[in-house]
């Protein structure tokens, strides 16, 4: 996506420089554009931890990057020690942040890469970088065809209406920002508007690290998307008064059963085109299923963040960027972080195969080769 005119990813290596892999830090959008270096594994998890990069695809590419500069450090050790320091990485970057299934899709697949090759660290720290840059390329190609399969939804929208504004309101970031490029929920409307379809996005301030607000408007608005921010619970009403043509979101994890994670308040959104009969579509590559959980309310672990975020707000006054407190200073305050939205409330899932029922057999019938053990 372009920034001022220059394409970006949302993460990459510094040019000249394979030792550092480098980041937009999304703490200050969109006030302030700012690269991040991370040079060691210590960094990849904090920038995981601490949101500097957010989103469960760019989270799954990070750790994966974040696995080879583990191995630079740890280039002079002994073949066994140069396992176990990986494994440590390892443990160090799948703790960081609990609910993105990516992360640890990731992981796993880049320790498949540790103790290969008769234990040659050179080739294992190449292997390292090339399943890195494999997982960052399958993570941009996933979100180019979640935007090329999903612009049919916005495009029988518009000739249904047509040709008026097409009026979809999303929540939280799923954006190029959240991935690689393109993003999950913004891919197809991206395409949408580029093929000069005309849309319209209703943007969740989403609460309370302002995802929306600050970084799915600064997109939208960089690539010349029609928007508007509106708060958390305008939603309902939007729907009510026939303001809403569709919904789509991100998701964080979805079981094969088709129950969808996602940032908090997700559900609510959900609830509320159900009870208005309005289309509710989730977006999501391949990486971001889980495919051993059955149950999500009871089973996918949800984060819990520090009270912090929802008791004081970041923005900028006077050309600088500040803290304030919101709350009494003594009230106590929770931080669920996302909250799960049943099967039965999700239209449909867009993936970079195709579009599918939110349903363990409508997501077997574009992913067969993963219920071959369940059979």
């Amino acid at each position: 996506m372009n920034v001022d005119g220059k394409h970006y990813y949302a993460i990459w290596m510094k040019p000249g420089n394979h030792r550092i892999v480098q980041i937009i830090d999304q703490r200050w959008l969109p006030h302030r554009f700012v690269v991040e270096d991370l040079a060691t594994v210590e960094q990849a998890a904090r920038a995981i931890g601490d949101m500097h990069v957010r989103g469960a695809p760019l989270i799954g590419v990070t750790a994966a990057y974040g696995m080879y500069l583990a191995a630079l450090a740890a280039q002079n050790e002994s073949a066994d020690n140069f396992a176990n320091q990986m494994r440590k990485a390892a443990k160090m970057l799948r703790s960081s942040r609990p609910t993105a299934i990516n992360l640890g899709w990731a992981l796993d697949r880049q320790l498949e890469h540790v103790g290969v090759s008769g234990g040659d660290i050179e080739v294992q720290i190449q292997s390292l970088l090339n399943e890195a840059r494999a997982i960052s390329d399958e993570e941009l190609e996933a979100c180019r065809l979640i935007g090329e399969n999903g612009v049919g939804i916005i495009e029988s929208i518009s000739q249904e209406k047509n040709e008026e504004t097409v009026n979809i309101l999303t929540h939280c970031n799923a954006g190029w920002l959240a991935c690689v490029d393109y993003g999950t929920a913004t891919a197809p409307i991206y395409c949408a508007h580029d093929r000069g379809i005309k849309v319209h996005v209703w943007v969740d301030e989403t609460r309370p690290r302002n995802q929306g607000a600050r970084l799915t408007a600064w997109e939208l608005g960089e690539h010349g998307v029609a928007h508007t921010v509106v708060a958390d619970n305008v939603g309902g009403h939007l729907m009510q008064h026939g303001l809403v043509d569709m919904v789509i979101t991100g998701t964080d994890r979805t079981l094969y059963t088709g129950d969808v994670a996602n940032k908090i308040g997700t559900y609510l959104k959900a609830l509320a085109a159900h009870d208005n009969g309005i289309p509710f579509y989730v977006a999501l590559p391949s990486s971001t299923f889980d495919w051993e959980r059955s149950d999500g309310v009871t089973q996918i672990p949800i984060e819990e963040r520090d009270a912090s975020e929802v008791k004081t707000i970041r923005g900028l006054s006077e050309g600088e960027i500040h803290s304030v407190l919101l709350t009494p200073e003594e009230s106590p305050a929770a931080n669920f972080a996302f909250d799960v939205t049943p099967a039965r409330l999700v239209t449909s899932l867009v993936t970079e195969r195709g579009i599918c029922a939110a349903s363990e057999e409508g997501i077997r019938g574009l992913f067969p080769e993963h219920f071959l053990e369940k059979v």
